[in-house]
């Protein structure tokens, strides 16, 4: 069986202002306006990482913006 890059090459998991999440290899520098989120792995493992910390898929502005007009009412 061959192993292809995606199951040996390590990503990092990044965040942006929004804390929107997502994945890209470790080697790689960060596109401005994301930065890391203290995760490495394999794919797999990143993917499953972001499951579990990224529970609301709303961005911030969104959520903030909710949570102020829910305070008004």
């Amino acid at each position: 069986m061959q192993t292809t890059s995606e199951e040996t090459t390590i990503y990092k998991v990044v965040v942006n202002h929004e804390e929107q999440y997502s994945i890209w290899p470790a080697d790689r520098e960060n596109s401005p306006g994301w930065r890391d989120a203290g995760k490495n792995g394999l794919k797999s493992e990143c993917l499953e990482y972001i499951k579990a910390v990224w529970t609301d898929m709303r961005p911030l502005s969104l959520r903030k913006k909710m949570e102020e007009s829910s305070q008004e009412n």
